[in-house]
């Protein structure tokens, strides 16, 4: 479980950070990294929130799906530039994907979108 306070829970802050964020793309994830403002010097903690749709399959795998990232996350938030929003989407095939892959999906994805600031 994630902490409270590193929780995506503000429609408004997942819809942009969707649509503002640096976006990369793996078989079974695509993530979305908003970095906070590089002018102020950031204290905030790393929020981050997950996408997985009906599309990935019924309320069990999605849920799975879930739990998984949210574990995977919570072993990566220490890498992550203080203040920025994180946004996991999980795509159809992440539902047959081991730990494993959606762990080297997650870390390539963040690694892509990191490259881009």
């Amino acid at each position: 479980m994630l902490a409270r306070t590193n929780r995506l829970t503000a429609g408004e802050d997942f819809r942009h950070a969707l649509r503002r964020g640096r976006r990369a793309g793996t078989p079974t994830l695509v993530v979305h990294l908003l970095p906070s403002d590089p002018s102020t010097e950031s204290t905030a903690p790393v929020r981050v929130g997950f996408a997985v749709s009906r599309a990935v399959g019924p309320a069990v795998v999605r849920n799975r799906v879930k739990r998984r990232l949210r574990h995977l996350v919570r072993e990566r938030l220490g890498g992550l530039p203080p203040g920025a929003m994180l946004v996991v989407r999980a795509l159809p095939p992440a539902a047959a994907a081991s730990y494993a892959d959606l762990g080297g999906d997650l870390d390539r994805g963040l690694r892509r979108a990191g490259d881009a600031t």
